[in-house]
């Protein structure tokens, strides 16, 4: 009887512990792969939070000079590459290669800022 009852409260433990392993864990407020990004309205919003990100992380300091203009003419590309394919209406595939454009630049961006985050004084040494 002791057994079982253990064994029951056992399970009932791992049970209960389950939907908390299984909650999203995420790195900040813009978590783009938690929202769908395939229409153009949405391609757009994408293209406007990775410019203010950007922006405001230059004016911090976290990006250099250098990496802002690097990530800027990357945004730059993709605005040009929108409007071509936008001058015969949008179809699935070319949303699809914008939208993976933008998540290598995203992945550019925070790989930079990662970086930045390592530098010496963790944002308090060597500022400009």
């Amino acid at each position: 009887m002791k057994t079982l009852i253990a064994t029951l409260a056992a399970a009932a433990a791992v049970t209960a512990a389950v939907p908390a392993m299984a909650q999203p864990y995420g790195h900040g407020p813009a978590r783009y792969e938690t929202q769908r990004w395939d229409s153009q309205a949405n391609v757009n919003q994408r293209q406007r939070e990775l410019e203010r990100i950007i922006e405001a992380a230059a004016r911090r300091g976290d990006l250099n000079r250098r990496q802002a203009n690097e990530l800027r003419n990357d945004m730059r590309s993709i605005a040009r590459l929108e409007a071509s394919y936008r001058s015969g209406g949008l179809n699935a595939r070319e949303r699809a290669e914008l939208n993976r454009r933008l998540d290598w630049a995203e992945r550019r961006l925070v790989s930079r800022l990662d970086n930045s985050a390592h530098r010496y004084g963790y944002g308090y040494g060597h500022r400009r």
